[in-house]
């Protein structure tokens, strides 16, 4: 069977079989953990030549031109590799509701499984299609099995993730239809192609429509409200999932879908309004970030903030920048998920997140409180971690991008403004740190349990991968730049 199938039906068929009887947690762990264990033999079989490999291709509607095509690059690769991380993360981690066990197990696996076919799919349609079968589950572990107000919370990230799943669908359809008829395709490959000859030559509308399809998935400002509220009413391993890998979908479209298609005759014009909302992410949203005074929030708002940096790598057109991009997608979506793991657990043993009701946990739960910071500073982009190697080529591509002028041009002036974002960062994370585990501790929280091994041996397992990738950035970069490099 070929790998890539195999690792979207591990996932489903685990979850019918947990819906069918079997042991919930059991199967899916087992399931998560022989999918990480298949990515990891994808990546040891996988030759660095920028090609897609592993490679599947069934014929679903010819009349359209739709395929059920699978197939990965190095980029492919990566987001694969990201996702079965967190997804075996996620799983351990979880804490079983005391109703409906089963389906929330299932719903984990589904989520994962749409993830998975999207970032392997090489057909725009199953690509799209695979994102919005994760939408579904992910609406009903908010809603069933969230905390605080979470039906609102559920329904908005419904609402806002359905309307920009519209406008993402229109700019699909435009760009189908801006191909000649009896050359029209939904293959990413040959969409690339037809674009390199000329054949392809979408309008402008398209390409802004596609952007911010894609923004709204990814919570771009100003549509990036339903974000942090729907993290914080989330399930942590729900959380983990969706920030941690589901919302790397927008980025990686952006990288897959449009970069290699429309040139910059047409991306130029759009620059300064995309700059200016980036911006918005990572000024107005980081300001809004340090005003938190819950946790749960505080890390909802600081993932939206961070995605302004993926935004100006990817805006940025230029090596460097979608290198740094690329590895802030993976750097995000391991460091996001360890906060995500570390918040739930001391949701699960204080009943509540809010600044004003902790304090001094260092001392009641020290290894809890290390593993927090280390996390904590990757978050922040300390050097040492991935997250730091990727803002600073995003830095270094953004300020290199851009007509040259006399004095600064549009990209330097923004990307000297983004560097604030540093700042930011800072100080809200030290800010949480500080009041959660300094400070005189609270007589209610002198007897709380320190972290189990299991989630421990989690969050070391993303730590780990964050410094691997820090100290040696090379090893990601050098995979993915075939497949995001356009020859």
């Amino acid at each position: 069977m070929n790998l890539l199938l195999a690792s979207i039906l591990i996932p489903v068929l685990a979850a019918i079989l947990v819906i069918a009887g079997f042991n919930a947690r059991r199967t899916a762990i087992f399931a998560a953990a022989l999918n990480f264990l298949l990515t990891l033999v994808i990546v040891g079989q996988f030759k660095q030549d920028g090609g897609y490999q592993f490679l599947l291709s069934v014929p679903a509607v010819p009349a359209l031109g739709i395929k059920f095509s699978l197939g990965v690059d190095g980029l492919g690769v990566a987001m694969l590799f990201l996702s079965t991380a967190v997804t075996l993360a996620a799983i351990a981690i979880a804490r079983p509701p005391k109703a409906n066990v089963s389906w929330f197990y299932a719903s984990l696996l589904f989520i994962s499984a749409g993830a998975v076919g999207a970032f392997v799919s090489v057909d725009a349609f199953f690509y799209y299609m695979f994102h919005e079968l994760a939408l579904v589950p992910t609406f009903l572990l908010i809603g069933i099995w969230g905390s605080g107000d979470r039906q609102t919370a559920a329904w908005k990230i419904t609402v806002y993730l359905a309307f920009g799943s519209f406008v993402l669908l229109v700019g699909l359809i435009g760009l189908y239809l801006s191909l000649p008829v009896g050359s029209r395709t939904w293959d990413f490959r040959e969409l690339a192609q037809l674009a390199r000859i000329g054949t392809l030559a979408p309008a402008p509308w398209v390409y802004l429509t596609l952007f911010f399809g894609f923004g709204i998935l990814v919570s771009l400002f100003p549509f990036h409200t339903w974000a942090p509220q729907a993290y914080a009413s989330a399930p942590a391993p729900a959380a983990m999932l969706h920030a941690g890998v589901l919302k790397k979908f927008g980025l990686y479209g952006l990288l897959r879908l449009v970069t290699p298609i429309f040139p910059p005759a047409i991306t130029e014009p759009f620059n300064n309004l995309l700059l200016v909302l980036l911006l918005g992410n990572i000024l107005y949203v980081g300001l809004v970030t340090i005003s938190q005074r819950k946790l749960d929030l505080m890390l909802g708002y600081s993932s939206v903030m961070h995605m302004g940096y993926i935004f100006l790598g990817i805006l940025s057109w230029t090596t460097i920048g979608l290198a740094g991009a690329t590895l802030m997608l993976v750097a995000h979506g391991l460091s996001i998920a360890a906060l995500f793991a570390l918040s739930g657990e001391l949701r699960e043993r204080t009943g509540t997140l809010k600044f004003s009701e902790l304090g001094g946990l260092a001392r009641t739960m020290p290894k809890f409180g290390l593993l927090f910071g280390f996390a904590a500073m990757a978050s922040v982009g300390l050097p040492g971690f991935a997250n730091f190697a990727g803002e600073l080529m995003v830095f270094f591509g953004g300020f290199s991008a851009g007509k040259p002028v006399v004095g600064l041009n549009n990209f330097q002036i923004a990307t000297a403004i983004a560097v604030w974002g540093v700042v930011i960062s800072a100080v809200y994370m030290l800010r949480a740190y500080r009041r959660v585990f300094f400070g005189p501790p609270l007589e209610r929280w002198k007897d709380l349990p320190e972290i189990s091994t299991l989630a421990k041996v989690c969050v070391v397992g993303l730590l780990v991968l964050l410094l691997i990738f820090g100290f040696a950035p090379q090893l990601l970069v050098n995979f993915v730049l075939p497949a995001i490099v356009q020859p």
